[in-house]
């Protein structure tokens, strides 16, 4: 009982200090996870069993955590090393790509395609940000997006913050539709045995069918802000080829960001895991960059490595001293043998706490729980697992803390002089949120019920 309410606390604590943003996150996770090591597992339950279980270093060891031939991957408990090694090899991909030019490339060249037209490239930024979020993580995509969206915005004459705050949502929605797009999913995917491909069939055909209604409802809120005001003139547009800083460069990022795609979509088919997948890529990067390999190393966003690690730590001592079957176990009583009414839970109270809260420590913790109500309740874990990726996911966009894209993408803004508060915000992203939670529940009820 003292190792269940000490790990409830630091968790809590944990999870507080997340939110007031007053200490450095990754900070905060690794000194909680220190203190579950120590004082729950080490002095109250006495057990180096569960110290090894949760640290989880003998899965790295073993042959099924690079190369699955034919078989599920064995879902367990602890900190995640597949999840790890794959962000951190993405992200020296994204950098390597960001350092010769690839994302500004591209946003000006279908700038140029729909003509430098001010509704056009509201339309074709939404469908980019959505189908970029869908490989690359949302942060990288809406920093440059938005960087390049306030830069056509005062060459053409227009508002670019309802093209921004629709970026975000869609970056937000593409990174549901797989398992690489949003960390959740990473995370979900690794701990569960799931493939790319499986979420693109579940997740991401709900994610598509949500893309066309969030599309219209961002036209029609938005549509009236967008006139030109000027660029029907003799006007000096920015040329795709002026981003490219290195041709060479460019070609080989395009080149490994192809392979990456191609080996996450086949990798049920060919047994290579995601962690494997995320280190060759990240080695590859850092080979072809020769001397820049260093400078793409410093660029890597440690703290968010930290970060993970210590929450998969905390959170694995609340799965150690049963909290989370507590917790589950409750979920059942409430929604009793009514598994649309346990869905619906699901998915809401993922979506309302990741309005407000960080949604990687929520994924991290429902994910017991989910296991826990399958079990117990047997509803397939599946179906719970697809509910609690689209609420996680989407339930961020809603509000501008909910998610790490939102405050990035509100943060270039602001730089350009174009403040977005949360009355501004939350009046069209909320709205937008809640529809799109209502059909996403409607999709798993008709396809799964």
């Amino acid at each position: 009982m003292i190792a269940q309410i000490l790990a409830v606390a630091i968790f809590l604590v944990m999870f507080g200090l997340i939110v007031s943003e007053k200490i450095e996150r990754h900070i905060v996770s690794m000194g909680c996870g220190v203190l579950m090591l120590v004082f729950v597992f080490g002095i109250c339950m006495h057990s180096m069993p569960a110290v090894l279980e949760t640290l989880n270093i003998g899965g790295i060891l073993k042959p099924s955590f690079w190369y699955l031939a034919g078989a599920s991957e064995e879902a367990s408990s602890g900190i995640n090393w597949a999840t790890i090694i794959f962000i951190a090899g993405m992200m020296v991909m994204v950098e390597g790509m960001g350092r010769a030019g690839f994302f500004r490339w591209l946003c000006l060249y279908i700038a140029k395609m729909v003509k430098y037209k001010a509704i056009p490239i509201f339309i074709t930024f939404m469908m980019m940000s959505f189908v970029l979020a869908m490989f690359i993580d949302s942060i990288t995509v809406i920093l440059f997006l938005a960087a390049v969206t306030v830069e056509l915005a005062q060459l053409l004459g227009f508002s670019p913050v309802p093209v921004i705050i629709s970026e975000i949502f869609c970056a937000n929605l593409g990174g549901s539709a797989t398992m690489c797009g949003d960390p959740p999913n990473i995370i979900i995917g690794t701990s569960l045995g799931y493939t790319f491909g499986d979420f693109v069939k579940n997740t991401g055909l709900i994610a598509l069918i949500s893309l066309v209604f969030v599309i219209l409802y961002f036209y029609f809120c938005f549509h009236k802000e967008l006139k030109q005001t000027h660029g029907d003139g003799e006007i000096s547009y920015p040329q795709p080829e002026s981003a490219i800083s290195n041709e060479k460069d460019f070609i080989i990022s395009c080149v490994i960001f192809a392979c990456a795609v191609v080996m996450l979509v086949t990798h049920a088919q060919t047994g290579l895991t995601v962690a494997t997948i995320g280190l060759a890529i990240g080695l590859v990067t850092l080979i072809t960059a020769g001397r820049d390999a260093i400078v793409l190393l410093k660029k890597v966003d440690y703290k968010t490595l930290l970060f993970f690690i210590g929450l998969f730590i905390v959170v694995g001592g609340l799965e150690q001293t049963g909290i989370l079957k507590v917790i589950a176990d409750f979920i059942a009583r409430v929604s009793g043998d009514n598994a649309m009414l346990m869905i619906a839970i699901v998915l809401w109270i993922s979506a309302v706490a990741s309005a407000f809260v960080d949604n990687i420590p929520f994924a991290a913790t429902m994910i017991p729980i989910i296991k826990t109500l399958s079990q117990t309740a047997g509803v397939d874990l599946s179906i719970l697992s697809w509910t609690l990726a689209i609420g996680t996911d989407i339930g961020g966009s809603g509000t501008p803390i909910g998610a790490s894209a939102n405050v990035v993408g509100i943060s270039v803004a602001s730089k350009s002089g174009h403040l977005i508060g949360w009355g501004k915000y939350c009046k069209y992203a909320a709205p937008a949120t809640v529809l799109v939670v209502l059909i996403s529940m409607l999709c798993i009820y008709a396809r799964y019920f």
